[in-house]
């Protein structure tokens, strides 16, 4: 019989590598749903522009017009391209800023009390779309992705080139 030393290691070597399985699931799950609510709500954005540019000017949001359509088809096409896995950590990245802006001009007060009443900031309409965004952009899509797949292609055909030996014509 094995000391408990050694099974302590084991199994948790075990559980390491089952929930490490679970990564590519959960990103998958967060682009796919958090991918799609930014489509709607850049779609929606976009359908009812004069409702959003009433909104910004109303914010005092500067050159209001020109930001509604941006951030409309920000969140639009940056839903689909989540939605899809395809340049997910490069569209992170303004998303997360766009829903930073968000909090600043729409939820000022509850990004101000993020120490001092955490519920208003979890609870605020920006809080989960900003969560999704950062998740994408600090792990990436997952290997569940267009991202990954053709990242593992290149890596294929480099290493074809590499080896000096020419990649094999598409069928």
């Amino acid at each position: 019989m094995k000391p408990i030393r050694t099974l302590a290691p084991q199994a948790y070597s075990v559980y390491e590598k089952a929930t490490t399985g679970l990564q590519s699931p959960l990103l998958l799950a967060v682009r796919l749903y958090w991918g799609w609510q930014f489509f709607q709500t850049g779609f929606g954005k976009l359908r009812n522009i004069d409702k959003v540019v009433d909104f910004f000017t109303n914010l005092g949001i500067p050159f209001p017009s020109f930001n509604a359509h941006m951030v409309g088809t920000l969140e639009f096409v940056g839903g689909m391209l989540l939605f899809i896995g395809l340049g997910s950590r490069i569209i992170a990245l303004p998303l997360t800023f766009n829903m930073l802006v968000a909090y600043i001009t729409a939820d000022h007060e509850a990004l101000l009390s993020f120490f001092s009443d955490p519920g208003k900031f979890y609870g605020a309409d920006p809080f989960t779309f900003l969560f999704a965004s950062l998740l994408i952009l600090i792990f990436g899509p997952g290997k569940i992705s267009l991202d990954f797949a053709l990242s593992r292609l290149l890596q294929k055909r480099r290493a074809t080139l590499a080896a000096g030996t020419s990649p094999a014509p598409a069928a």
